[in-house]
């Protein structure tokens, strides 16, 4: 873990804290649900985000994780990246400082999260000049894939 991401027990603290704000109940499944996605190593989809979360709890139900993916990300300890797809992928919030943009492979669907600072600035500076305040924004590059095309397989994104 990086010295300057916070420990998952006062992040889940966070999370309890934010549900009893909104007058929801801290439950097992919500907690476990919470745990699947914060414990993701990468991006996921809810259907994935199930199956973590039964590994935790087998009482989760898929309404429960269909329920709770707008309370997580309206905490905003979990956020929605939208590839253009019919569903929509999340990734846990661990550390990021700087606006992230996401690269999406089309030969292996990976998404990768890069740090692009100028963002932030870019939007600012257009918002201002049409006395607008900038709601949100996102940065999405689709690519193929170099190594596959050259050698056939690709290491990064796990499909071939």
């Amino acid at each position: 873990m990086d010295a300057n991401e916070p420990n998952i027990e006062s992040i889940r603290e966070t999370f309890k804290e934010f549900l009893t704000s909104k007058g929801l109940r801290v439950t097992n499944q919500r907690i476990a649900i919470f745990d699947a996605a914060y414990g993701h190593p990468d991006h996921f989809t809810a259907e994935d985000l199930l199956d973590r979360a039964r590994e935790i709890d087998d009482s989760v139900s898929r309404a429960t994780v269909y329920r709770a993916l707008p309370i997580l990300t309206e905490s905003s300890l979990i956020r929605e990246v939208d590839v253009g797809r019919d569903y929509k992928f999340y990734m846990a919030n661990k550390n990021a400082t700087t606006f992230q943009a996401q690269v999406i492979c089309l030969d292996c669907d990976k998404i990768f999260e890069i740090d692009a600072p100028f963002m932030e600035w870019y939007g600012k500076t257009v918002a201002d000049k049409l006395a607008l305040n900038v709601e949100s924004q996102r940065l999405q590059v689709t690519a193929h894939c170099n190594e596959l095309k050259a050698a056939g397989i690709c290491q990064r994104g796990g499909k071939v």
